[in-house]
């Protein structure tokens, strides 16, 4: 008869916990499961808007920005750190939107 050492039931739940094989699967699945929005056409009307909305901002005013970006929609609100007409962005505090991503812009102060 072979006298063994009992284990511990701490050591025996071991054996039997989960662990991923897969490092960063769940996460791919789950990236892929999100929803994908699609980005709407703006109306020219809007564009207008859009346009007269730009003009009345300016660098360190507050502000609040929808844009489109990776198949959603995302409210930013800072402050106005930078505005580019040539290149076509703003900068949100350290977040750079481009201007054809821009779906509606609210000014909170000045």
């Amino acid at each position: 008869m072979v006298n063994r050492n009992k284990m511990s039931r701490e050591e025996r739940a071991k054996q039997f916990m989960p662990f991923a094989a897969l490092k960063g699967f769940e996460l791919a699945i789950a990236e892929k499961e999100k929803p994908v929005i699609c980005k709407v056409v703006i109306s020219e009307d809007r564009k207008d808007e859009l346009d007269l909305k730009l003009r009345e901002l300016s660098v360190n005013s507050i502000a609040s920005i929808v844009y489109y970006h990776d198949g959603a929609y995302i409210r930013k609100t800072g402050m106005v750190a930078k505005i580019d007409t040539s290149a076509r962005y703003i900068r949100i505090v350290n977040t750079k939107i481009d201007f054809m991503d821009i779906y509606d812009i609210t000014l909170l102060g000045k």
